[in-house]
């Protein structure tokens, strides 16, 4: 549905006054470091915008090493409802004694420092984390992440899915409470030991797993296990081409998200093209140089065909990053 969007040759521009542009954000790195901080948080529900935080939980690991951990409740505006309760076990007594997002944020982000920061689906939590550094801290958020859910699809085929839980089972590791913030950071921390351990059995080594997913990366090879699709997403049916460097994300990561939206991610602009995301460098060049793939989109627009050329800033704020 497309109306969300006005497009045009120059970019695009959100008309929708209640989608966020997180234009501080981090970058996603395709890594593997030995010292990081594993984050993970615990909310009312799954929209920074409406939800609150209830929980802000955080181990510091030092060359491999589990050093510190962070965990405190966060007591909320509004009642949690009974959905959330029995996901977290996290209950209104357990939150009447603790102290407000203004207070435990600063402590919090203190603790990370800077940080890369890792998690499971860790854009999730960083999109709250950001959203309510800016709301009550007048600051970004702007640590570089690493999800570990990108790791296992990469690695793990065999799944029946890549929830937090499943890989878990999977590798049999043993979890007493998901769905609460310092569980989970213990979960993700040792999902990524065996994921990195999966890699040096499948490779030569870490490095050579890393160059790999850099080369040969063909839009045909991206699958996803996502049968239901938002169809009112503006993606979805769509064909995405990507030209230029993404400053937040690889671009696998980028065909991925097309993919699990029910969008066709393309190598090419071709007169199916719908979309063509422009890297960061093609946009600050538009008026100059220009890549082959934007001169190609140009040209199918004058000829009628109906191809938006999008900022990478519009594309992270069609698909809610």
């Amino acid at each position: 549905m497309r109306s969300h969007i006005q497009l045009s040759s120059e970019g695009a521009q959100i008309v929708e006054s209640n989608r966020t542009i997180r234009d501080k954000k981090g970058d996603s790195l395709l890594e593997l470091p030995n010292s990081f901080t594993i984050i993970d948080i615990e909310t009312t529900g799954l929209d920074p915008r409406f939800d609150e935080i209830i929980e802000l939980s955080a181990i510091r690991v030092i060359n491999g090493e589990e050093v510190k951990t962070f965990s405190e409740l966060v007591k909320p505006d509004y009642s949690i409802s009974n959905f959330i309760k029995e996901l977290t076990g996290i209950t209104e007594e357990m939150l009447s004694e603790a102290d407000t997002i203004d207070s435990v944020l600063p402590r919090y982000l203190n603790f990370i420092g800077d940080d890369i920061v890792v998690g499971y689906n860790v854009h999730f939590d960083v999109n709250f984390i950001y959203d309510n550094t800016i709301k009550y801290l007048n600051n970004s958020f702007e640590n570089n992440l690493i999800d570990v859910m990108r790791f296992a699809k990469l690695l793990i085929k065999d799944s029946k899915n890549h929830q937090l839980k499943t890989m878990a089972e999977y590798f049999s590791i043993d979890y007493d409470n998901l769905h609460r913030g310092l569980e989970d950071c213990k979960v993700t921390f040792f999902l990524f030991k065996e994921l990195r351990d999966t890699i040096n059995e499948q490779f030569k080594n870490e490095t050579d797993f890393l160059k790999r997913q850099q080369q040969g990366l063909k839009s045909a090879h991206i699958t996803t296990d996502i049968t239901e699709f938002d169809e009112d997403n503006p993606l979805f049916q769509n064909n995405c081409a990507f030209t230029g460097t993404l400053a937040h994300m690889a671009r696998k990561e980028a065909y991925q998200i097309v993919k699990d939206l029910g969008g066709k991610p393309q190598d090419n602009v071709t007169k199916k093209t719908n979309y063509l995301i422009l890297g960061d460098t093609d946009y600050s060049k538009v008026k100059d140089g220009k890549s082959r793939k934007l001169k190609n989109a140009e040209k199918y627009q004058l000829e009628g065909l109906d191809i938006n050329i999008i900022s990478e800033q519009v594309f992270y704020d069609i698909i809610n990053v």
